[in-house]
Order: structure tokens, then C-alpha cells, then sequence
């Protein structure tokens, strides 16, 4: 390997001062079994996964197929990408990604998110520095690639998008929320219109978050990206653009109208198989129940593969009889042939559903490769169909990097207590009784475990002799011993809980602990927005997380600054 591709492929995060621990997901709660076999072994996966490959490098095997399969025409999509990113603003480094993309051989390591507020949970940037990281390290090899992060827009799931939690000043864990109001029913996210409330909404974030000497350029990202008349996707696609546009990120939005004409003949074609497309993902979903696994999405025989777009709202379409579909609460019948031509004369007014998205994207991308989540992997399990169907090459599909960040003060509350990141999974109530009884309460403890020991030594002996004499009593005493135990354990509940009110900086050291690093029993990742980092730390910390990202780790990073 050359000394170019080593630095692009490897990590070196002791350069930027930090330490980074590899901690395996199985050891983290609510994995699916998908996915954890995924991780262990892809290759035994193929069934399922037809292109998977055990090492990220791999995928530069298959350019040539990629290549050889990709007939969108790239100065369409290239003129598309630019002068959207010259509205919004791009960064250098950017448009000549885009100019590189013009090229015959060039391909795109894809990754992609929906539009959340303020750029959503913080795994959004994890996806997108996987992709450029792993986009640095082909062209390292000699492979022309380029990083695209695809926003999400055609989503209508207002409630998942409309919210940003932070770490507040005070250490708790706090949000703020898009008006309602924005967003019509059904309506895609992308077509949500900012109005002066985002003021008041940036407003409230700032004063939520602490003030440093990174305030006043957070505040100016934030105005630069979230500003009154701008589009929910334009906004997001701003931010994205602001913090990693340096590394050359191109940001795609599919709601323009371009790319959606550039898209026509998959629709046209998709629709016209909807039948043959619905049947392969039933028996798909099947095969992975009998194999021991779940489908991660749902699909019945009478689904079809796009929404139709009317009056401002997505809609599913549903097998009527025969060949012939409709809306669900609507007369209106269209035949297969009728929605096909439909398709290809109005693409604007489709959009597809979560099977066919990833090949729409990459029938419009030349993708190597797609990093995802434990999500997004278990149900390539099924669109892999899809992509067999339509003729299209299946995309191999990669684990994002997934880390939990462990910020200097939290780090010396940890080492302080004697405790690691996975202790925070046994529960609130678990840790404070660790660190009550091994640091704050040591000798009362002791009194308890002694007591304990001598109640149910001395009960021991009690029912030895009862058995002797009589049975029913010893069966009485064991009754008796439950209700004592469980009085003890309910006693020295209540001593953990009085230790802790009277060390009340120790207890707000454990609570802003899970805050940050165990947020609402989920992990950080998916609960926590970068700009609580960004407020804390400035825009050294993408930087920093561009370091951590490892390619050749599959495990769960935490990454102490």
C-alpha cells in the first residue's frame, strides 16, 4: 500500500490528542442478530448480501462493474449537483469533487440521512465521515472516488426530523423543537419552508448550551445555514456543507426536479414490476425469518414500490386487483402500464418507498459502496432483491463508524468512581449503588453485607432444625426469609439514595455521566446534536472525529478527548 493510501485508510487519533477505546457491539444493548452476524462474518451472509465484503478496500474490486453498469448521463447530474451547491453556498472543495464526478471513471462512496434539525442526532456526521474517509482512501489506491451524503427530503416523518437535543449548560438534557406548523400532513420534509420561528429557535438553542469562546461562531453557522425562506433540506444540506464541505462532501438533495427527471426510466421501470418487486421481498422476508433473523421492513403482495405525490401529500399506493392499484381510501384505479408512463412523464410526482430508495440512488450515483446503520444493514438484507430485479448491480453495503464521545470532565467522573462506559447499561440505580457502597458509603455497606450474611447464616441453621421437627415450618420460614431479604434490600435502597443526597456534586457528576454518555437509555450517537460539541469544543471537534473514524474497525468506538 502506498504511504498516500495508508494515511487515508488508517486512522491516527494519538496526532490530535485522543484515545480511543474499541468496545465490540455485542456488548451494547438492543443489537438485532442481523446485524451482529453481519459484522462477524458478511461473506456467510451472501445470500442475503450478494456483494458483501469482509474489508472496506475490497469494494475497489468492483469499480469496473459499477462503471460498466451506471447510464444516468453525468453532465445532467453533475449540472444538477453544482448549481445546487453553488445556491447553497459550497465550499471549494466541493464544486471540484462535483468536476471530478464528470469524469468517465470516477465513482461515489454514498452514505445518507434525513434531514434532521441542525443536522439531527450526531451519527449524521459519523455517516458522512465514513464516506469521505473511505472516498479519501480509494484515491489513495488509485481509485477516483468521491464522498456524496444523500439527504433524506422525501421523508414526511415530521416528529423524526423536527428536534435537536443538546447537553445543557447545567449538564441535563435538553431540546428544542420546529414548530408544528411548518409541516403539512403527509407532506415530504424537503418542502417544509423555514419562517422567522427558526430565529426564536436558534435563539433557544443558544441559550440552552454553555457560553464559550465558540459561541459566536456557532451562532453565525447556525444563521448562515437555518434562516427564514430557506427549505428544511436547503438548511440542512447548508450545515453539512459548512462543517465537512472542506473534506470535499457533496450533499444531494432528490427532490430537485433535475435529478428526478435523471431518475424517470427506474421509476417507470420499478412500477411496471411492482408485482414481481412485492413478491421477491415477501419471500425474501421469509427466507430471513426461517434463517433465524427479522425483516426489518414490512411488505405485503399488494405494495408498490413508489409514492405518488397529490395535493401537497405523500401517498401509498395498494393492489386493488390484478394489475390495477389506488390510493388507500380512494376510488381512483390506475393500471401497472398507466402508473409506469405516469412515472416517466412526471417524475416530481413520485417518489420511491424505503425498498427501492437505495437503488434509485444508486441508478443515479455510480456507488462503490454505502455505509449505513444496524438499521439500514438489516434491510439491505431485503432490498438486495430489488436491485436483482431491476438489473442493477448490488451495492455492498459498510458499517458506519459508531462512537460515543467521552468529554475530559465526564472521563475523570468515570475514572474517579472506577467505572466504564458499559456499567451505564445496568441502569441509574446500579451505578449510584456501585459508588455509594465502593466509594461514599464504604462502611455502612460493609455493616450491610455482614448483617445480611449473619441473618441468613442464623436462618440456615433455623431451618435445618425445622426440617427435622417439621417440614411445614421450614416451608413457613423460607417465606419468612423472602420477606426479610427484600426489606434489607429495600432498607439499603434507601441508603443509596440518603448517601447521595448528602453528596449532592457527586450525584450531579453521575447524572451528567449518563446525560452525555447514555442520553434517555440510548446511545449518545442517536441522541445528541454536534452542536452541543460545537459549543464546547469549536470546529476542532470534526476534525477530531474525522481522526477517530477508523475503516477497519467494526466495533463501537469511545473516543476520550
Amino acid at each position: 500500500m502506498s504511504t498516500t493510501a495508508e494515511s487515508a485508510c488508517y486512522s491516527s487519533p494519538e496526532k490530535v490528542g485522543l484515545r480511543v477505546e474499541a468496545l465490540p457491539f455485542e456488548r451494547l444493548p438492543h443489537q438485532s442478530h442481523l446485524f451482529l452476524s453481519y459484522l462477524r462474518d458478511p461473506e456467510s451472509l451472501r445470500r442475503f448480501y450478494p456483494t458483501a465484503v469482509r474489508h472496506h478496500c475490497e469494494v475497489a474490486t468492483r469499480v469496473r462493474e459499477v462503471l460498466a453498469a451506471y447510464v444516468v448521463d453525468r453532465q445532467a447530474l453533475c449540472d444538477a449537483l453544482e448549481e445546487m451547491h453553488k445556491r447553497w453556498d459550497a465550499p471549494q472543495e466541493s464544486l471540484a469533487n462535483i468536476a471530478r464526478l464528470r469524469h468517465a471513471e470516477t465513482v461515489a462512496v454514498v452514505s445518507g440521512q434525513q434531514a434532521g434539525l441542525f443536522t439531527g442526532p450526531l451519527y449524521t456526521i459519523y455517516k458522512a465521515l465514513s464516506a469521505i474517509k473511505l472516498a479519501q482512501c480509494l484515491n489513495g489506491r488509485g481509485v477516483a472516488a468521491v464522498p456524496v451524503f444523500w439527504i433524506a427530503t422525501e421523508d414526511h416523518d415530521w416528529a423524526e426530523v423536527q428536534t435537536a437535543s443538546v447537553i445543557a449548560c447545567d449538564g441535563r438534557l435538553a431540546s428544542v423543537r420546529a414548530p408544528e406548523t411548518l409541516h403539512r400532513e403527509g407532506a415530504p420534509v424537503g418542502e417544509v419552508r423555514l419562517d422567522q420561528s427558526v430565529n426564536a429557535l436558534i435563539e433557544s438553542l443558544l441559550d440552552i448550551l454553555p457560553k464559550t469562546e465558540f459561541s459566536p461562531a456557532l451562532e453565525q453557522l447556525l444563521r448562515a445555514s437555518y434562516a427564514p425562506g430557506f427549505g428544511y433540506g436547503e438548511a440542512f444540506a447548508r450545515m453539512m456543507l459548512s462543517l465537512l464541505g472542506h473534506y470535499g462532501l457533496i450533499v444531494l438533495d432528490p427532490l430537485e426536479a433535475h435529478l428526478k427527471r435523471l431518475a424517470a426510466p427506474l421509476y417507470a421501470e420499478a412500477a411496471s414490476r411492482a408485482p414481481e418487486i412485492a413478491a421477491a421481498l415477501v419471500a425474501r422476508s421469509r427466507e430471513l425469518e426461517e434463517s433465524g433473523f427479522h425483516a426489518q421492513v414490512l411488505v405485503s403482495s399488494d405494495s408498490f414500490p413508489l409514492f405518488l405525490h397529490l395535493n401537497g401529500a405523500r401517498h401509498a399506493l395498494i393492489r386493488a386487483s390484478g394489475d390495477r392499484y389506488c390510493l388507500k381510501d380512494a376510488q381512483a384505479e390506475y393500471s401497472l402500464e398507466e402508473l409506469s408512463a405516469w412515472a416517466k412523464r412526471d417524475p416530481e410526482l413520485f417518489s420511491p418507498n424505503v425498498t427501492l430508495r437505495a437503488v434509485v440512488q444508486d441508478y443515479l450515483l455510480p456507488t462503490v459502496a454505502y455505509f449505513g446503520g444496524a438499521a439500514e444493514i438489516a434491510y439491505f438484507a431485503q432490498t438486495s432483491e430489488v436491485y436483482r430485479i431491476l438489473g442493477r448491480p448490488t451495492t455492498p453495503i459498510l458499517p458506519r463508524a459508531s462512537m460515543t464521545v467521552v468529554e475530559r470532565r465526564i472521563a475523570r467522573t468515570l475514572a474517579r468512581y472506577g467505572l466504564h462506559f458499559t456499567d451505564l447499561f445496568a441502569g441509574h440505580d446500579a451505578v449510584v449503588a456501585r459508588v455509594v457502597e465502593e466509594h461514599l458509603g464504604r462502611e455502612t455497606a460493609q455493616k450491610f453485607d455482614q448483617v445480611d450474611e449473619t441473618v441468613n447464616r442464623a436462618l440456615d441453621e433455623l431451618r435445618e432444625h425445622l426440617q427435622r421437627f417439621d417440614p411445614t415450618l421450614a416451608a413457613a420460614l423460607d417465606a419468612g426469609r423472602r420477606k426479610i431479604n427484600y426489606q434489607l434490600r429495600g432498607l439499603r435502597l434507601r441508603f443509596h439514595r440518603a448517601q447521595m443526597e448528602r453528596d449532592q456534586a457527586v450525584h450531579r457528576q453521575i447524572e451528567r455521566a449518563f446525560t452525555s454518555l447514555y442520553p434517555e437509555k440510548t446511545l449518545q450517537e442517536r441522541k445528541i446534536n454536534i452542536t452541543s460539541l460545537l459549543a464546547r469544543h469549536g470546529r476542532y471537534i470534526i476534525d477530531w472525529l474525522y481522526e477517530a473514524v477508523d475503516l477497519n474497525l467494526r466495533d463501537h468506538s469511545i473516543v476520550y478527548l
